[in-house]
């Protein structure tokens, strides 16, 4: 779902860790239309929802799954690395930034943190 809109090769998304990650998934019409993850160091990524279903808040409640998730294994905070244009969709969430931005995958990213 993430890469193929983004035009990143999947390859890249491989990278060992989702059997060791809560995942986030939400389905409508049998179908996934949203996901995200969290790993037990608190790092969400992944967070992707369909272009035919964004504006509807599942952005918002797949962070929100992946935020209480980390929470329930004691964490201190979350961290992500935002794309430049979810900065704000991010900072709703309590999220702050931290650093400089840099690219990943040549797209602007910043990371961001949220502590509890």
């Amino acid at each position: 779902m993430f890469s193929e809109e983004q035009g990143i090769d999947s390859a890249l998304d491989f990278d060992g860790q989702d059997k060791d990650a809560m995942h986030a998934l939400v389905i409508a019409e049998g179908k996934p239309v949203g996901t995200g993850r969290v790993l037990s160091d608190g790092h969400i990524g992944r967070v992707c929802v369909l272009k035919s279903h964004r504006g509807l808040g599942l952005g918002r409640d797949i962070t929100k799954a992946l935020v209480e998730s980390a929470r329930e294994q004691k964490l201190s905070w979350v961290y992500l690395n935002s794309q430049a244009h979810a900065i704000d969709f991010y900072k709703e969430l309590g999220f702050e930034t931290h650093g400089e931005g840099h690219m990943e995958v040549g797209i602007p990213h910043q990371a961001m943190r949220l502590e509890f």
